[in-house]
This record gives C-alpha cells, sequence and structure tokens, in this order.
C-alpha cells in the first residue's frame, strides 16, 4: 500500500501541483525534482526503462481496475473528484473485465445444466 501513497502524491498534473514541501530526516527541504531522479536510478538498476512517474499512476489504476477493485476506491485512491473521470481514463480496462463476469455469470448459469447432462 505504501507504493499507492507514493503515487498517490502525483495525482495532479504538474502544472496544478503546489511545490512538495518535504522534508528530509535532518529537517531540510527536499527538492521535488529529486523523487524523479531518485526514481530513474531505480530503473536503471532494476534494468527497465525510464519511464514518468505519472506512467505508475495509470499502470496502478489499471491493475487494481482488472483486480476487480471497485471503481470508487481507485476513484479515491487517485483523487478523482468524479468517478466518470475515473472511468472515462480507464475504460480500457473494462472489456477485459466484463468478459471475466459474463464468464462468471456464464459459469453460474450454466454450471448447474452441465451436472445435469451427466447424471
Amino acid at each position: 500500500m505504501g507504493a499507492l501513497i507514493f503515487l498517490a502524491r502525483y495525482r495532479d498534473p504538474p502544472a496544478t501541483r503546489p511545490p512538495a514541501k518535504r522534508t528530509a530526516p535532518t529537517g531540510t527541504l527536499v527538492d521535488p525534482r529529486s523523487d524523479f531522479r531518485q526514481f530513474q536510478k531505480l530503473l536503471t538498476r532494476a534494468g527497465l526503462p525510464s519511464v514518468q512517474l505519472h506512467d505508475l499512476r495509470h499502470t496502478a489504476a489499471s491493475l487494481l481496475l482488472a483486480q476487480h477493485v471497485p471503481a470508487r476506491v481507485v476513484m479515491e485512491i487517485l483523487g478523482h473528484s468524479q468517478i466518470a473521470l475515473t472511468m472515462n481514463t480507464y475504460s480500457h480496462v473494462a472489456p477485459e473485465v466484463s468478459r471475466e463476469a459474463a464468464d462468471l455469470m456464464a459459469g453460474a448459469l450454466w454450471h448447474d445444466e452441465d451436472q445435469a447432462d451427466d447424471d
């Protein structure tokens, strides 16, 4: 869950996000760009391609929705003010989730018929 809290800091576009006022353990202000530099170092060490921190929000939201986390919960994690924004932005996840829902419904509706045929 720590990753989601980290990503929540990046929920607003950079132009509208107020400057970060984080402090280091020593009490000095932390330059917001240091997060990006540290993140890039982690990616390099892991052998992964360079991505923006904001891209992680999209990945996290897509994975949460694909794991059937309620859209309302995803909306709150992302800090969206309206569920429509979340659903419009992540509608590409809906077909996958809809197919799974249809398969589950088919199993529930026709499960007994399959067993009856075997009897």
